[in-house]
């Protein structure tokens, strides 16, 4: 059955690009969204595709309607693109998940019996959290001492193993050497599992020539925001783990003599009718990305986040946060703290005076802005500590970077 997943959009133009918010004295402004490492707004491409996919949205899998059977075949011609899209191996299993937290549990969930995680404290805690026995590193102090830490981590443990690390900081932006952390650990014996999350809304990212294992990544930070994401990565352990989800789909037949469960590790972590508007969003995604290519888009986000991170520079008082220095490779993600005024009051007044929206807090990484924070020249911090967190994407204007900047030297 033939298949559209994306309808022909002209360019990377998101949804609500022109959108205007009050400020103070009720005046409208157009709105300076430097929040995209939380939730990425939706593109036009991706609109378009669900505009076209809603008139015969069904059920998928187990319809012999003509929708049911249209739907299907563009929930199934997804999970191709996202293989696609991450360079994933042929074998691969792709579960659709509903984000990066859902994937991570979801592979925890998996892991065979007695299974020993290595991650670090830098981790967001959707990475950070899931696994039952872990040995924690501390933050480390340059991209080689990652790996000798990793390397010596994973000699210590016997039995199964998986080096869980993220491509990207969604804190600082730093990328992590994960070609180098992958060698190390397939020469240990372990399974690399990484976080894309930040990676992939900003940069190409390919399992196969990486070497990894696993990937997951979520839709809402890819111009999706439909509830959408994905594990992908060696299918063993996803055939041999018990469903995450008991229901229909996961279940192969089910009699008096108990239940005989899908042998495909796909339908058998995707029990019950999946998000299929979701999964149609984050294939658009995928191809409207991956379609203008790759390289205008990196040259278009280095020249705005050189300009944000110069401006940064000039202000009295502002302080950038970086693990491993000012000069490591990094996506569009920079945070920093105000000295005299709390990260709160930063983002509540360059929203309410400048129409400006930043995040503020902890961004789900307690230990990695605690240990930056300590570092930053403030001395011990406490559990309240909190930072400012600026990042872009493909709606990002120079008189964004510029009315951020400008607002900041009124501080």
């Amino acid at each position: 059955m033939p298949v559209s997943v994306l309808v022909e959009a002209p360019d990377l133009t998101v949804v609500g690009a022109n959108t205007a918010v009050p400020v103070g004295g009720g005046a409208l402004v157009p709105y300076a969204n430097l929040d995209y490492a939380a939730s990425a707004p939706c593109l036009e491409a991706v609109r378009f595709a669900l505009e076209e996919a809603l008139p015969t949205y069904s059920s998928v899998h187990r319809g012999a309607g003509y929708t049911s059977q249209l739907t299907t075949a563009r929930y199934e011609h997804a999970r191709h693109v996202v293989r696609s899209f991450v360079g994933a191996r042929q074998d691969d299993a792709v579960v659709f998940t509903r984000n990066t937290t859902d994937a991570t549990n979801l592979l925890a969930h998996c892991l065979p019996e007695d299974t020993t995680v290595v991650v670090f404290e830098t981790e967001h805690h959707a990475t950070l959290l899931p696994w039952e026995r872990a040995v924690r590193l501390p933050a480390p102090a340059s991209p080689g001492a990652a790996i000798r830490a990793v390397a010596e981590a994973l000699a210590a443990v016997e039995g199964p193993k998986l080096l869980c690390v993220t491509a990207a900081s969604n804190v600082t932006g730093e990328l992590w050497p994960i070609a180098s952390l992958a060698h190390i650990a397939h020469e240990h014996g372990a399974r690399i599992f990484v976080d894309a999350a930040q990676h992939v809304p900003h940069r190409p990212l390919n399992l196969t020539a990486l070497d990894l294992d696993y990937v997951a990544f979520s839709g809402h930070k890819l111009y999706a925001p439909f509830g959408s994401g994905a594990l992908i990565g060696r299918p063993d352990w996803l055939s041999q783990a018990r469903p995450y989800l008991a229901g229909g789909g996961a279940s192969q037949a089910v009699d008096d003599e108990g239940t005989r469960w899908s042998a495909d590790p796909e339908q058998r972590h995707e029990a019950g009718t999946p998000n299929v508007l979701g999964v149609i969003a984050l294939a658009a995604a995928c191809d409207a990305l991956a379609g203008v290519g790759w390289s205008s888009l990196i040259e278009q986000e280095e020249r705005l986040l050189t300009r944000l991170r110069a401006g940064l520079a000039t202000l009295p008082g502002v302080r950038e946060l970086s693990l491993w220095g000012p000069d490591h490779p990094r996506l569009g993600i920079v945070s920093f703290v105000v000295d005299g005024v709390s990260a709160r009051d930063v983002a509540e007044r360059l929203s309410t005076e400048y129409g400006i929206g930043v995040r503020d807090g902890q961004f789900c990484a307690h230990p990695l802005v605690n240990h930056l924070l300590e570092g930053s020249g403030g001395g011990c911090v406490d559990s309240t500590a909190r930072a400012v967190r600026a990042s872009i994407g493909v709606g990002t204007t120079e008189e964004h970077i510029d009315r951020l900047i400008d607002a900041l030297r009124s501080f």
